[in-house]
């Protein structure tokens, strides 16, 4: 990822428990609502490189399905994730990393809020305020070197 030094040098790593979403023939069905829901949202962001690390997202446990929420009636994604250190550089980078996959992934009607989880990160508010500001999310997705790190932490995401 070109990241040269690392923040959290010996992260925990977490046994991934796959738990796969069942196809139904109703998905292949133009006529039926397909409603979004916080299973779904997973599986779009749990395979999401760490900018630091060769490891997922679910592998650091830093998103899990406990903490997404889904309102499909009301259009509404919220993400909770938790850095795995409390002064984590690279929070901003992961949270920037999930909403560019669920830009990219949602249709275009979900307001989409990303935050750290409470209690987890020692600049929460001021990363929760610069991951939810769209001029500033903009403008971090100008940056030609931040575009392409945000891209190879997607490359894993299917």
């Amino acid at each position: 990822m070109n990241i040269t030094q690392k923040v959290n040098d010996a992260p925990l790593v977490y046994e991934v428990v796959s738990k796969a979403r069942g196809v139904q023939l109703s998905d292949f069905d133009d006529g039926v609502d397909d409603l979004i829901d916080s299973e779904e949202v997973y599986e779009l962001i749990r395979n999401i490189n760490d900018p630091e690390h060769p490891l997922t997202l679910e592998q650091l446990h830093v998103t899990n399905r406990e903490h997404i929420y889904v309102d499909d009636g009301s259009n509404h994604v919220l993400i909770e994730f938790t850095p795995t250190i409390p002064h984590c550089s690279m929070a901003t980078l992961i949270g920037l990393c999930i909403r560019v996959r669920l830009l990219r992934s949602l249709p275009e009607r979900f307001k989409v809020d990303i935050k750290i989880r409470e209690g987890t990160h020692q600049s929460e508010s001021q990363v929760n305020k610069q991951l939810n500001d769209k001029e500033r999310v903009a403008a971090a997705l100008e940056n030609t070197y931040l575009l392409d790190v945000v891209n190879q932490c997607l490359a894993t995401a299917v």
